[in-house]
């Protein structure tokens, strides 16, 4: 073999060696199914794996969640993360059935709900069932007051609802998606993304296990082509 063979013979035992390991059978176990282990996000199983990132999110800017607060659903967040640095709080819905709801609108048409009103808003896999995404954020950062922050969370890599949301579950967000749409309302020098998740994490997910039945470091470990959850930070 001479030198110049050798660079061409390495590339052909590198691909001879990626085709072995392609063909070793994997074991799917108790995977190998048609239907997911759970259909309601890992609820009946424990903290679905989304939710365990969406705490941590909250957690880590926990700080933030002080003064008004607006969240959407109920104030169960609003109370765990932001404790006594917390005023007052509204809680929007988009209809009145929710015993907690101050405010009942559409955050894409809700021009009922006066500017620079809120401190905070936590806003947790909400936005992905409002078809008009550019409207919603508008509002959002309407309604801040100056200085003010949302945090917000997107399905990524998910099942669809079972429910009543399934009818308008429009949207799953990459980061690169969920940067534009805020930095066009916020600007781009105030809106921090993350993602979360990797292949491991999003299998969990989408057969609907429970975090609890992943390891620390399993759940810990990101891989930028999964982007399981989306998170926003937004300063207006």
């Amino acid at each position: 073999m001479t030198a110049a063979d050798r660079p061409l013979a390495g590339r052909l035992l590198r691909a001879a060696g990626r085709r072995v390991r392609s063909r070793v059978p994997v074991r799917l176990g108790s995977l190998r199914r048609l239907a997911p282990i759970s259909r309601q996000f890992g609820y009946d199983r424990g903290l679905p794996v989304d939710r365990h990132y969406i705490e941590r999110f909250l957690g880590e800017n926990a700080a933030v969640v002080a003064g008004h607060v607006l969240e959407i659903g109920d104030s169960a967040y609003t109370r765990r993360f932001g404790g006594r640095r917390v005023t007052n709080i509204d809680v929007l819905n988009i209809d009145a059935g929710h015993p907690e709801t101050t405010i009942v609108g559409d955050l894409a048409s809700a021009d009922h709900i006066p500017s620079d009103s809120f401190d905070c808003l936590v806003v947790t896999q909400t936005l992905h069932l409002i078809y008009d995404l550019p409207a919603a954020v508008e509002t959002l950062h309407r309604i801040l007051r100056p200085g003010g922050v949302v945090l917000a969370t997107f399905p990524g890599i998910s099942p669809l609802s079972t429910d009543r949301w399934a009818e308008t579950w429009y949207w799953s967000l990459t980061p690169l998606s969920a940067r534009r749409l805020f930095s066009e309302a916020f600007g781009p020098d105030h809106v921090e993304v993350s993602a979360h998740g990797n292949v491991l994490t999003s299998i969990a997910f989408l057969e609907g296990l429970a975090a609890r039945e992943l390891r620390h470091s399993e759940l810990a470990t990101h891989d930028p082509q999964f982007p399981m959850l989306v998170t926003v930070r937004a300063v207006k």
